[in-house]
């Protein structure tokens, strides 16, 4: 049974979805949930689902090679085969990314390679881009740049703002990451495409 661990930094709703996927008929487990954030409400949910769940508060520390140190530490101690990012709102190391090279993956909120980094939403609106969507992509050394695992697509609609299509690439979040995590453990790394 492959142990997987989730970092999150909020609300943790592609979380709660991994965990719910993994609670039936699946070849995973979720064994941790951690925060970068005392405060993320993502923790109780964790919780509410029997999921262990704990904080590493990033403000707790001076620099982030302590920070990822106790990361690390946690990560071990419940003996993670595999991490998922997801909504982990901090950049780690690449001797970090490199330590869980082809066992980390991360959901972003765009179509890999367009808009890498925050304001996805946004950029794709300022470039009157007629679809939107999200990857979810082995985690490199590189910011939103590895292997790409799975993508979804959603039509840009002309009333959208960067809420209402943030909104409907969220819910094809919900659809794609356990879907493809699913695969991942199973063996299978061809990138999964949702329409």
């Amino acid at each position: 049974m492959t142990r997987v661990a989730i970092l999150i930094s909020g609300g943790g709703s592609n979380m709660v979805r991994l965990c719910e996927s993994m609670a039936v008929d699946h070849p995973a487990r979720p064994v941790l949930v951690l925060s970068d954030r005392p405060d993320a409400g993502g923790l109780d949910k964790a919780r509410a689902l029997g999921v262990s769940a704990q904080a590493v508060d990033r403000k707790a520390f001076s620099d982030r090679a302590g920070f990822e140190a106790k990361l690390m530490h946690a990560l071990e101690a419940v003996s993670a085969d595999v991490v998922c990012l997801a909504g982990f709102m901090r950049i780690l190391s690449p001797a970090f990314a490199d330590h869980w090279a082809g066992r980390m993956l991360n959901i972003h909120p765009s179509l890999l390679p367009k808009y890498p980094g925050l304001g996805t939403h946004a950029r794709a609106l300022e470039a009157g881009d007629l679809e939107a969507g999200c990857t979810v992509h082995l985690v490199t050394s590189v910011l939103d740049d590895g292997p790409i695992l799975g993508q979804a697509r959603v039509p840009v609609l002309d009333e959208d703002t960067p809420a209402t299509l943030a909104e409907r690439v969220l819910g094809m979040e919900h659809k794609l990451y356990p879907a493809v995590l699913r695969r991942f453990v199973q063996g299978d790394a061809a990138p999964l495409y949702l329409p």
